[in-house]
């Protein structure tokens, strides 16, 4: 019972890494709006932070998936 509950919590971290990829790409596109010269260098720091942000949610699925099998 409260694996299942740890690994709902756990689970909950997508959607921190959802919101901040999504906030990151709305400013990005408006960077590149504004200055379309430096569209190369935001487009690369935009991919690192977004793979960084998508890793912290695969640490989350990992803990969920942990909790739920390694009871």
């Amino acid at each position: 019972m409260y694996a299942a509950i740890g690994a709902a919590i756990a689970v909950l971290v997508g959607i921190g890494a959802g919101l901040g990829i999504g906030i990151a790409t709305g400013k990005s596109n408006e960077a590149i709006a504004r200055q379309p010269e430096a569209a190369g260098k935001i487009t690369s720091n935009l991919l690192l932070g977004c793979a960084l942000a998508e890793a912290t949610a695969i640490y989350g699925l990992l803990v969920a998936l942990l909790l739920i099998f390694m009871q």
